[in-house]
């Protein structure tokens, strides 16, 4: 039999052909920060989570940077549930009053965070968990929101209690551990100035950290494709002004639209390119980053 007909020798081409076509991707990533907002289903799926691991270790040993930002929301609502402790929302954002937060904390900067570790360690990669209060990486100020009255139509201000968003970000603790050559995984709970601990939204929270080091992309990975035009197809990229238009024309509606305005909101603290796509996807990281298909929809400034 020769090396043309043989099934083994021809899987093994098709591989380095693969391979052959990602070198260039991985040259133009090669040293490169890529923050990567891990949540959604592909977290609570165990083969998901494995091929996530196995993507991150792998952008690591090819020369790019990653660093996870990871949620928690239904992992927090199932513990605060099996403790008794009864949960509101207001505008769609969990209150979070004290005895929530150190939950959250327990929740997010514990047993997830050290799962997100270990399954990285499991592939082969060296990864660290972080927290926003390491050597007092991030500060949060709390979320000031409002509301209209129905009655009075008066913009009345709403307590969320603490729930913050990032004011400072002090990349020091993230060089230390990048330069090392490990991973940080990173849970988005932070100290404010006043002495609290808040819990901050992982979206908002990937995109200071991305900012702040200048990522040449950040990754938000959804259960959604990525945004979508009025006839459901996947728009692959999009310019800042070509975003506004769609949700000022209602193309972007719903949960999109919070979501669209974080990836702007990261382009202005310096992003190079932010990408919502697919986390139910395997292997979404390495489509988007090391292919020219893409797996989402790539915003530009």
């Amino acid at each position: 039999m020769t090396a043309d007909h043989d099934p083994e020798t021809a899987d093994a081409i098709q591989r380095a052909e693969v391979i052959s076509a990602a070198l260039p991707y991985m040259l133009r990533y090669d040293g490169k920060v890529v923050v990567v907002k891990y949540g959604g289903h592909a977290m609570g799926d165990a083969e998901l989570s494995r091929a996530f691991a196995r993507d991150i270790t792998l952008l690591e040993t090819s020369g790019v940077r990653p660093i996870v930002v990871h949620g928690g929301g239904p992992q927090i609502g199932q513990m605060l549930d099996r403790l008794g402790i009864k949960s509101e929302f207001k505008n769609g954002l969990r209150v979070t009053d004290k005895a929530t937060v150190e939950v959250v904390e327990m929740v997010l900067a514990g047993s997830i965070n050290k799962e997100i570790v270990m399954a990285i360690n499991a592939e082969g990669g060296k990864a660290v968990g972080l927290s926003g209060k390491d050597g007092n990486m991030v500060f949060a100020e709390r979320v000031k929101k409002t509301q209209k009255d129905p009655d009075s139509n008066i913009e009345k201000a709403i307590d969320l209690g603490f729930v913050g968003e990032p004011k400072v970000v002090n990349r020091a603790v993230i060089d230390m551990v990048l330069g090392a050559e490990l991973i940080p995984v990173i849970a988005p709970v932070a100290p404010g100035t006043d002495g609290h601990t808040y819990n901050v939204n992982a979206d908002t929270f990937a995109g200071a950290i991305a900012g702040a080091l200048g990522a040449a992309r950040l990754l938000f990975l959804t259960d959604v494709p990525g945004v979508l035009d009025r006839n459901k197809k996947l728009i692959r990229e999009l310019t800042r002004s070509q975003a506004l238009a769609l949700i000022e024309d209602g193309t972007i509606s719903g949960g999109m639209i919070p979501k669209v305005e974080t990836c702007l909101d990261a382009l202005d603290r310096g992003v190079e390119g932010v990408v919502i796509l697919n986390g139910r996807t395997p292997h979404t990281v390495l489509l988007e980053l090391f292919t020219d298909h893409g797996a989402g929809t790539l915003i530009r400034p």
